[in-house]
């Protein structure tokens, strides 16, 4: 390939695509040292910075919880993805790999359960917080974020459990195995993709869930 087809069909898409990709952070962060009266000004250039000010965090770290407030997202996020990936792992290799009466049923059940919108659940499960008593705590959304974030989460694993081959699994148990150690030491390795994608999804919704927290 010549370098002015390269330029032309390589370099200059990727140099758009690159510009798209970081023109939000860079709007970001100019706007985050200016001025008010430079945020607020119709005549100025709005992609550059003219006076620049550490002002505005001051004023967040300083004079306001936000460091408290992220920490305790941070937490819940944490911790709601960890008891989802548990559930889930079991609930997704269950559903895979055991053969018993009605798994279909329940497969089919749990990723309906993710369809149901949020706006319908937050009231029952608010009074349900409150007659637990865990009202305005930590863990009443540690232990409410699972209910939207187990349903997916085992949906997608079971795919990734189905699509590794049974019999690795069955020569582990006829070498004298336990079940367990089967889907800890051969299957769980194997799905560790399904499962980084299990935990960024759940970590992501967690983080950006905003329904359940303010009520």
């Amino acid at each position: 390939m010549s370098a002015p087809r390269r330029l032309v069909t390589l370099y200059l898409p990727l140099s758009l695509a690159s510009i798209l990709l970081l023109f939000p952070f860079y709007w970001m962060l100019i706007t985050s040292i200016k001025t008010d009266r430079e945020l607020i000004d119709l005549n100025g250039l709005p992609f550059w910075v003219f006076e620049p000010t550490l002002e505005h965090y001051r004023v967040l770290f300083a004079e306001t919880g936000f460091l408290r407030w992220a920490l305790n997202t941070l937490t819940i996020s944490v911790v709601a993805t960890a008891i989802s990936l548990v559930c889930s792992i079991l609930a997704g290799y269950s559903l895979a790999r055991l053969r018993f009466r009605g798994a279909g049923a329940i497969a089919g059940a749990i990723f309906v359960t993710y369809l149901v919108p949020q706006t319908l659940l937050f009231l029952p499960l608010l009074e349900v917080v409150r007659q637990l008593g865990l009202s305005n705590t930590l863990w009443s959304m540690i232990l409410t974020y699972p209910t939207i974030l187990i349903p997916f989460s085992t949906w997608l694993l079971m795919g990734y459990f189905r699509s590794i081959p049974r019999e690795l699994e069955e020569s582990a148990l006829i070498d004298g195995a336990s079940r367990l150690r089967a889907m800890t030491q051969i299957v769980l390795p194997l799905a560790l993709p399904g499962i980084l994608s299990a935990a960024i999804f759940a970590f992501t919704l967690s983080w950006n869930e905003f329904i359940y927290a303010l009520v």
